[in-house]
């Protein structure tokens, strides 16, 4: 069996939602675990994190899964439903959903359901995505109010740029002026992705929304998870499988994307763009090799890539090679392919072996 595997560690997704509760005290947690909780193993995820108040998922089949595996938190589909039969299969599950068109009102309005549903009305705030703009909001949340079988709603938007500048201002407060004159039917308040939760305590509401900061990734561009004492959840690792020794003017790897400008051990890593290991890093790319740093070098094949071994004399046949985790920041290495963490994250294969520790 190839030594590739990406372990994920279950203390480290409980330290990371430590973190949360502590920036955000006062608010209920709800756990983004879409895209199989970042590539993380949505089970195993739900299961590390299972004090969160919810989860929240992307599509149904997402959200039965954690029904069927006994989770009885607040499940939430971020996207709603595509179409009434998903309505009734989520009314049926005690699913919440997002509402952030007039088509799913429309379905609200005409189904017959067995049981009363709870809704998250989105507003578009700036962001030009998703959501009711600020003008067409209340009309949108009366109408969902006059649903008999619409139980409770939970107002929601979500900021574009709580994780860089001009940050959340402009948005928060036209969000703020447009529920305004919803304050005297308690609804709860739900705005707070990872970045907001780090930056902007003001914006907590009711509940937040921790995604990539559960997994021990950054929310914050050019500023590593560390400073804000994450810890990597997953780390992605493998070993060398061969050595090669280049003489000045010789190359490794399809293209020759690397000449030798001295005599350069290589190690041949068991890993490559078909694991998830994105096939455009760069020479220079961030990798730890027998617990030292180092980088990568040439152009990453689909089944391996390599790793400058020169000034790492002890490494050989079996050292064991950390793409991303514990020792290398996955951020470093997103930043060095022109990238964001959550993708590298959510982009390993189902090839790989995955692992669940402590």
């Amino acid at each position: 069996m190839r030594p590739i595997q990406a372990l994920i560690s279950q203390s480290a997704l409980q330290h990371n939602l430590a973190v949360v509760k502590k920036h955000a005290a006062h608010a209920k947690v709800m756990a983004v675990v879409k895209a199989n909780a970042y590539g993380h193993g949505l089970i195993h995820v739900a299961h590390a994190l299972h004090a969160v108040d919810g989860f929240a998922v992307l599509d149904l089949s997402e959200a039965l899964a954690l029904r069927e595996a006994g989770f009885k938190q607040t499940i939430l589909l971020l996207e709603g439903v595509f179409s009434r039969a998903e309505l009734l299969l989520a009314a049926a599950n005690t699913v919440d959903i997002v509402v952030h068109n007039a088509l799913q009102i429309e379905m609200l309005e005409q189904a017959s359901l067995a049981n009363t549903i709870n809704i998250h009305l989105k507003m578009n705030s700036g962001m030009n995505r998703l959501g009711f703009t600020p003008a067409e909001y209340l009309a949108a949340f009366n109408r969902l109010s006059a649903c008999h079988h619409v139980n409770t709603i939970t107002l929601m938007t979500h900021f574009a740029t709580a994780d860089e500048e001009p940050g959340i201002a402009a948005a928060l407060a036209r969000f703020e002026h447009t529920v305004q004159a919803l304050k005297q039917t308690h609804s709860a308040i739900s705005l707070a992705n990872s970045a907001t939760i780090l930056r902007y305590p003001q914006a907590h509401g009711d509940w937040v929304r921790p995604g990539i900061m559960l997994y021990g990734a950054s929310p914050v561009a050019a500023t590593l998870a560390s400073s804000f004492d994450l810890s990597a959840a997953m780390t992605f690792s493998s070993e060398i499988i061969s050595v090669q020794t280049l003489a000045i003017g010789e190359s490794v790897g399809y293209g020759n994307r690397f000449t030798a400008s001295r005599p350069t051990r290589v190690g041949i890593v068991a890993c490559g763009y078909a694991d998830g290991y994105p096939r455009h890093a760069p020479n220079g790319t961030p990798i730890a090799v027998h617990g030292q740093m180092t980088q990568t070098i040439g152009r990453v094949s689909m089944d391996m890539l390599y790793a400058d071994l020169t000034d790492i004399a002890p490494a050989g046949i079996g050292s064991a090679v950390e793409m991303w985790g514990q020792q290398v920041p996955v951020d470093s290495v997103a930043e060095a392919c022109g990238t964001v963490g959550y993708e590298l994250l959510c982009a390993v294969a189902p090839r790989v072996t995955m692992k669940v520790v402590d």
